[in-house]
C-alpha cells in the first residue's frame, strides 16, 4: 500500500498537478501502472481518512499548544514506530515543524500502514503527506522538505 501512496504523492501532489481525478479513474490508472486492486483500495481509503482528519474544525482533546507536553506512546505504537522514528517526531515538534495536532495525525496515519514496523524514510514521507494536506501547513511542509532533502544530499557538519 505504501508504494501506491508514494506513487500518488510523487505523480500528483509533489509535482503540483492541479487536476482533480475521480477515484475510479485513478484506480484504473494505478492498475495499469501495475498495482494490485486490494493495495489501491487500501491506499485510497488511507488518503480519504487523511482528508477526513484534515477537515475537522474541532481541536481534538489530545491536542495541546503547551511546549512542555510529552507524548506517551502505546505499546503498539512503540512497536510500529521505533525509537529512531519517535525521536524524529520529537525533533520535528521541537523545531516546530509539527504541533500536537499534526503529530497525532502523522502517528494515526502511520498506524494504518501495513508494515508491522515503519522505516524512518517512510515516516518522513507520511509526515510530508500530512503537512501537505493541512490547511496553513505550507511553511511546515517546505521546512520538512528542505530538512529531508538537505540531509540526504549533503554532509552533516
Amino acid at each position: 500500500m505504501f508504494e501506491v501512496l508514494m506513487y500518488l504523492f510523487e505523480s500528483y501532489i509533489h509535482t503540483d498537478v492541479e487536476t482533480m481525478v475521480e477515484q475510479d479513474v485513478l484506480a484504473d490508472e494505478l492498475s495499469q501502472a501495475g498495482f494490485h486492486k486490494q493495495e489501491i483500495l487500501k491506499a485510497l481509503a488511507w488518503l480519504e481518512r487523511l482528508a477526513d482528519l484534515q477537515e475537522t474544525d474541532e481541536t481534538p482533546s489530545w491536542a495541546t499548544s503547551e511546549l512542555n507536553s510529552f507524548r506517551i506512546y502505546t505499546p503498539d505504537e512503540m512497536y510500529k514506530i521505533n525509537a529512531e522514528g519517535r525521536g524524529f517526531l520529537l525533533f520535528l515538534e521541537q523545531i516546530q515543524v509539527l504541533n500536537a495536532t499534526t503529530r497525532e495525525i502523522v502517528i494515526e496515519r502511520l498506524m494504518e500502514l501495513d508494515p508491522p514496523e515503519i522505516e524512518l524514510d517512510d515516516l518522513k514521507w507520511v509526515a510530508m503527506m500530512v503537512l501537505f494536506n493541512v490547511p496553513g501547513g505550507e511553511s511546515a511542509y517546505h521546512q520538512l522538505e528542505e530538512l529531508i532533502f538537505e540531509q540526504q544530499e549533503g554532509m552533516v557538519h
